[in-house]
């Protein structure tokens, strides 16, 4: 059980933005074609077997998705992985996520999410806000990061200079189909990433200051698994301390513990289902 203190307190830090929630894959775990009611691919095993026609790949393919996205790139080009994000979240139908209808309505300024699909978009289309899609592997330019601003109708590139003060930011490392297609998939990509990231290239100038001093609440997201890790750690640099923020994991296992323990994260036994759960409880009380 999640104390109703602990509650109050993530919905006014996410309302007025100290608390930056930090959406992984168990986010979507209730999202369903429209279709035919298949869950949408969103954790490593889930895309890998999505990637593969549904069939198992290699053990150590399986391990993580980066990998598996790697010897797909390596076999037949690297057009092959994005033509599937794209197939599968830009061309289906999908329902809402729960988790992205509660945090439509909380409307955080700052929003951290690694899954590859637009629902976190959908929910600020009618608002202007600012979108930072990662990149990797591109020529012409320092950044590994592309950005648009929307103005509540469509999105348009912009340079990191024209940002607008004080506009909501939607950052999404790995990517997105929209408004133009850019993600991080393979190994490749996220040794390019990684690397810039760490070196200060990823994360807009305008952000760098904002996101200082911010908590931070992972929902949906597992840390077991190294790369995912290292985004993360580098995503959170300059976060408030004592503590960095909360992590919601049901049962974590003694790598998770030691890593948020390393890294200022209280852990809290509950997954997105038990928060949401307890949050309609805490509205009717």
């Amino acid at each position: 059980m999640i104390p109703s203190e602990l509650l109050d307190q993530w919905q006014a830090g996410l309302t007025d933005g100290s608390i930056v929630p930090y959406l992984g894959p168990g986010v979507l775990a209730d999202v369903r074609s429209t279709a035919d009611g298949r869950p949408m691919p969103a954790t490593g095993e889930q895309l890998i077997l999505a990637m593969n026609n549904g069939q198992p790949m290699a053990p150590k393919l399986m391990y993580e998705f980066p990998r598996a996205a790697m010897n797909i790139e390596l076999k037949r080009g690297r057009s092959a992985v994005t033509r599937f994000l794209d197939a599968t979240y830009a061309s289906r139908q999908w329902t809402r996520a729960a988790l992205h209808d509660w945090l439509a309505e909380l409307a955080p300024p700052y929003v951290i999410d690694i899954n590859r699909d637009t629902q976190l978009q959908d929910s600020y289309a009618h608002l202007p806000h600012l979108l930072v899609l990662g990149c990797a592997r591109i020529g012409g330019t320092d950044w590994r990061f592309k950005l648009y601003a929307h103005d509540g109708d469509s999105y348009a590139a912009i340079a990191p200079e024209q940002a607008v003060p004080g506009l909501p930011v939607l950052f999404k490392p790995m990517g997105s189909p929209l408004p133009q297609p850019s993600y991080i998939a393979s190994d490749a990509d996220y040794v390019d990433y990684i690397t810039e990231l760490m070196g200060g290239f990823a994360v807009p100038p305008f952000l760098k200051p904002r996101r200082l001093g911010k908590r931070y609440l992972l929902l949906g997201m597992r840390l077991d698994r190294d790369s995912e890790r290292m985004v993360f750690s580098d995503l959170i640099h300059g976060a408030a301390t004592g503590p960095a923020g909360w992590a919601l994991i049901a049962e974590p296992t003694d790598k998770e513990r030691r890593y948020c323990a390393r890294m200022g994260m209280e852990i809290v036994a509950a997954d997105v289902g038990e928060l949401l759960r307890e949050w309609t409880v805490e509205l009717a009380g």
